[in-house]
């Protein structure tokens, strides 16, 4: 199966192992168009894809809410997407049959399957810490798609203004000065939901030992993704083999 992950900054896929749970081939990678149009979009996709001549069905995430292929809020890309058909527009474009869902609920579907979350019973929350910060809430590992707990207002701004890894790169923090963010962040969602266990994702959970040990006072456990910036892809073939 193939995958393709959406992000603010990139657009990456790959064949994937579903055996396995790996990509079976190093992936490819294009910067995300700025301004981030569904045509302009749509048309880096089709990149990555036939870069690897691939033409059967496949998977595409998309960093916002996602129902029935279409996408209902665009927070790192271009509002011309709000209300979007993308499932039809992507299909059309490629040739193909194809399945979209929200990047986090995909990357945490693959955790739950592969990664960190497998086996894992009770309440599970993934976060995708990057351009914004994405969720995936599971209870007994079933998946609540589309939570979008990374717009929960935390000391009057969207969370992910604060506590995304773009946030630290922007703010040029320190990693002590980010955990402390980051915990305040997960505090507030853990008051909320009272967690088992917070799976951290995205391309920085790759450094997880420079600010996971920093955080305390969270009573869930805190784990790193395993398959790291590489779960939206593998989520993504997932939902594309059901097709």
């Amino acid at each position: 199966m193939f995958g393709v992950d959406i992000g603010g900054t990139g657009i990456k896929g790959a064949p994937v192992d579903l055996d396995r749970g790996e990509l079976s081939e190093e992936r490819y990678k294009v910067p995300t168009p700025h301004p981030g149009t569904p045509e302009k979009v749509i048309d880096a996709v089709h990149e990555v894809v036939t870069k690897f001549g691939w033409t059967g069905p496949l998977g595409v995430t998309f960093p916002g809410v996602v129902v029935d292929g279409v996408t209902r809020t665009a927070a790192n890309v271009d509002p011309g997407w709000i209300g979007l058909d993308a499932r039809r527009l992507i299909s059309e474009r490629l040739g193909a049959p194809v399945v979209v869902l929200n990047d986090a609920d995909a990357a945490g579907v693959a955790e739950m399957t592969y990664g960190a979350g497998r086996g894992q019973g009770g309440t599970t929350i993934l976060l995708t810490l990057g351009t914004g910060i994405g969720s995936a809430l599971f209870v007994d590992g079933r998946l609540v798609p589309n939570t979008e707990l990374g717009h929960l207002e935390l000391n009057g701004h969207d969370a992910e203004k604060r506590a995304s890894a773009k946030a630290r790169e922007d703010g040029d923090l320190t990693w002590e000065h980010w955990a402390h963010r980051l915990k305040k962040y997960l505090a507030h969602v853990e008051m909320l939901f009272s967690p088992d266990l917070f799976v951290i994702g995205g391309g920085v959970s790759r450094k997880a030992e420079k600010f996971l040990p920093l955080i305390d006072g969270i009573t869930a456990r805190i784990v790193p993704a395993e398959l790291q910036n590489n779960a939206g892809i593998v989520g993504a073939a997932m939902a594309a083999a059901k097709l």
